[in-house]
C-alpha cells in the first residue's frame, strides 16, 4: 500500500503527464491526489521541491517496474537483456505513457532548477550506472552503457512523439546490443 507522500507524488506525475508542466500545482495535485486542499503543499513546500519528489518517486518506479516486467533483477543472456529492455522501452511508450511523459517534463522543468537538475542527474547516473551492470553481466563493455542508454531513451521519445502503430523496438534493440557487445551470441 502506498503512503500519502506516494500518493501525492503519484498524482503529480499524473497530472505532469497528463496536462503538462502548467497544469503542475499543488491545488490541482491534491484534487487528482482526492487529498484535502494542503495536502500536497505539506510535504511539498515548494514547486521545487515537488519536482524533485517527482524525480526521485520515478525513479524507484523505474527500477520496481524492470524487476516486475523482467521476474529477475539480473538478466543472464543477451537475449534475456534484450527482451527486458524491449519490455521496459514498450512498457514506457504504452501502459505508462503518462509517466514517460511526465519525466520529459521533468527533464525540461530541471534545465531552470538546480536542485531538481541534480536529482534528475544524480538519477540518470544511477540509471546508467545500474545499466553498465546488467551489460557487463552479459559481456558487454560498461564503456558503452551510455550509447545504449541514450539509444533507448531516444527510442521511447520518438515512439511518444511520431507512434507507429506496429512499434517493436527489439530489432534494432538487438542489433545495437549485439554490436555493443562486439556480436556475442545468446
Amino acid at each position: 500500500m502506498s503512503s500519502k507522500r506516494e500518493l501525492v507524488l503519484d498524482a503529480a506525475i499524473d497530472l505532469l503527464g497528463s496536462r503538462g508542466t502548467r497544469a503542475l500545482t499543488h491545488r490541482a495535485v491534491d484534487e487528482v491526489a482526492g487529498m484535502p486542499a494542503g495536502s500536497a503543499s505539506n510535504y511539498f513546500r515548494t514547486r521545487e521541491s515537488l519536482l524533485t519528489g517527482i524525480a526521485e518517486r520515478l525513479e524507484a518506479r523505474d527500477y520496481a517496474d524492470w524487476e516486475a516486467l523482467n521476474r529477475q533483477p539480473t538478466p543472464r543472456t543477451i537475449d534475456e537483456l534484450i527482451d527486458g529492455i524491449a519490455a521496459f522501452v514498450v512498457h514506457a511508450v504504452h501502459t505508462d505513457r503518462v509517466r514517460t511523459l511526465a519525466r520529459y517534463a521533468l527533464f525540461l522543468e530541471a534545465q531552470t532548477m538546480p536542485a531538481v537538475r541534480e536529482t534528475v542527474r544524480r538519477g540518470h547516473r544511477r540509471l546508467t550506472d545500474w545499466a553498465a551492470t546488467l551489460l557487463a553481466g552479459v559481456g558487454g563493455d560498461r564503456s558503452a552503457t551510455h550509447i545504449l542508454v541514450g539509444q533507448f531513451d531516444g527510442i521511447i521519445l520518438h515512439q511518444l512523439v511520431n507512434p507507429a502503430p506496429d512499434f517493436d523496438p527489439r530489432p534494432e534493440l538487438e542489433r545495437l546490443v549485439r554490436a555493443l557487445i562486439g556480436g556475442a551470441a545468446g
